[in-house]
């Protein structure tokens, strides 16, 4: 897999060499950005959102046709608390129509059944024994007629007291019977050792369950594990369209491998647009989503917009905010898109 890596790279580098650089703007017409038309898009990215900032990179990889201290945006540290199994339809997600018509509504998860709770009222139970009925007099006098003796356990009032109504001095116990706490304890050295209580809380660190989902100290352990990415984007001069790379971390800041960066991509694209690759301003390898349908895609996003009325809103320096609301079909547990609209 190096090996075919390190082939990879040459020739997408290659490629890139010689491919010219994109002069005049085509953001409307193809979807693709110029050199410039990326750094005023990033520009506007960092502003609008701070997490995001632009990095140089190493001096030996730096471009051209970009500015030294602007090669690429990051933003680090993104969240990213699930799986992206636990969002995916199963087969008993079943899809209904609720009405014949082709615009009709759609209910999903049509096959679940209900568990533990259900809609009809519990028939409640009637009480057994002679107390029912009693009201409050008969109960009020079942209790008159209790009483402790000096065991502790519950007996009737004239089993425990005299016929005059005082008690009897014969049962009360001589305080030289009841046992001394202290006595009942080991001492070793001089203090007290007790018994290990199943209920007391340990110290020891909880073991982790391995699965990144969660912690695993023991069967009621719920510790959610967290983990995180660094987010990269890229200008690509062969495609002319910004390109993503992920770095991704568990929640002990430990690097995910392959599989488990996949776990968090859309399966959709996992394995197909995204690829483990070297990255084009730094001497390591990271995920990728490849960038070869971005043009068309965003394409169809303008023109989409276009047709609701929006051009004259629509700037080539908002290029970025769409682009990764974009990216957030194929990052759909990442929460790295803290924008709620593209307006100035």
């Amino acid at each position: 897999m190096s090996t075919y890596n390190t082939l990879h790279a040459i020739f997408h580098s290659a490629r890139e060499y010689l491919n010219p650089i994109l002069k005049n703007s085509k953001f409307q017409d193809t979807g693709v950005l110029t050199p410039e038309e990326f750094v005023a898009a990033g520009d506007f990215l960092v502003y609008k959102c701070p997490t995001w900032s632009w990095a140089a990179g190493e001096p030996s990889k730096r471009r051209d046709y970009l500015p030294a201290d602007k090669q690429y945006l990051v933003t680090r540290n993104v969240p990213c608390l699930k799986r992206v199994r636990a969002m995916e339809y199963s087969e008993e997600d079943m899809e209904d129509l609720l009405d014949n018509v082709g615009d009709a509504w759609v209910a999903t998860h049509g096959g679940r059944k209900e568990g533990g709770v259900s809609n009809e009222p519990a028939e409640i139970e009637d009480i057994d024994g002679e107390a029912e009925g009693e009201g409050v007099e008969g109960i009020s006098g079942k209790v008159e007629g209790l009483s402790l003796n000096p065991s502790g356990a519950v007996a009737p009032v004239s089993d425990s007291v005299g016929g005059g109504g005082a008690t009897s001095t014969d049962e009360i116990p001589s305080m030289d019977d009841i046992p001394d706490m202290d006595e009942e304890l080991e001492l070793v050295d001089g203090s007290m050792v007790e018994e290990d209580d199943p209920a007391a809380f340990s110290s020891g660190a909880p073991a982790s369950s391995g699965d990144g989902g969660a912690t695993s100290g023991g069967d009621n352990d719920k510790i959610l594990k967290t983990r995180t990415y660094d987010m990269s984007i890229t200008y690509d001069k062969y495609y002319q369209t910004p390109r993503v790379w992920l770095f991704g971390y568990d929640e002990h800041r430990r690097p995910l491998t392959s599989i488990q960066i996949f776990e968090d991509i859309s399966q959709d694209h996992a394995k197909k647009t995204v690829t483990i690759e070297a990255h084009p301003h730094e001497n390591v390898s990271m995920a990728s989503i490849h960038p070869c349908k971005h043009a068309n895609v965003m394409k169809r996003i303008i023109d989409h917009l276009v047709e609701n009325g929006k051009a004259a809103e629509l700037r080539v320096d908002q290029y970025l905010l769409i682009f990764l609301k974009f990216m957030s079909s194929v990052l759909p547990t990442m929460d790295y898109d803290y924008t709620t609209s593209m307006d100035a």
